[in-house]
């Protein structure tokens, strides 16, 4: 599991890079994308890379992922989103506080996952609309 922060220029470009990595970096979200202080988020790019910023963020957001950091780098360099997006491991010692302050934040608004939440099949031709379940189509989740 991964922690992804990603800052930017405003709100729409935050939720596009987003959108990028669900749909083109087949990342998985585990939970709603926090806010987080846009200053705070420059510190800690600061620090993991040991060098001053350019340009400053005006927003920023943060969330863990399903997949492991390796992966999830690997994912995100075959992708080009309009944001700065930078994975955090345990590695970094930045990492345990992060993780305080995305338990307390509220959630980034605007955000919804194109991903499917049904665990079955829906058959409309079916007047009461049942859901048929599908154990083998979702297996992954288990």
């Amino acid at each position: 599991m991964a922690l992804i922060l990603i800052r930017g220029e405003n709100n729409s470009k935050l939720l596009n890079s987003i959108a990028d990595l669900e749909r083109h970096g087949n990342l998985n979200l585990q939970g709603k994308p926090k806010v987080i202080d846009s200053k705070f988020a420059d510190e800690i790019v600061e620090k993991i890379l040991n060098s001053k910023l350019r340009t400053k963020s005006n927003v920023a957001t943060a969330f863990f992922i399903k997949e492991d950091p390796t992966y999830a780098i690997v994912q995100i360099k075959k992708i080009h989103p309009p944001a700065h997006i930078v994975v955090i491991s345990t590695e970094y010692d930045i990492y345990d506080t992060l993780k305080k302050k995305i338990e307390n934040a509220p959630n980034f608004e605007g955000y919804y996952s194109h991903k499917a939440k049904s665990s079955g099949l829906r058959d409309y031709k079916l007047k009461n609309k049942n859901i048929i379940k599908n154990n083998k189509l979702n297996s992954y989740d288990k």
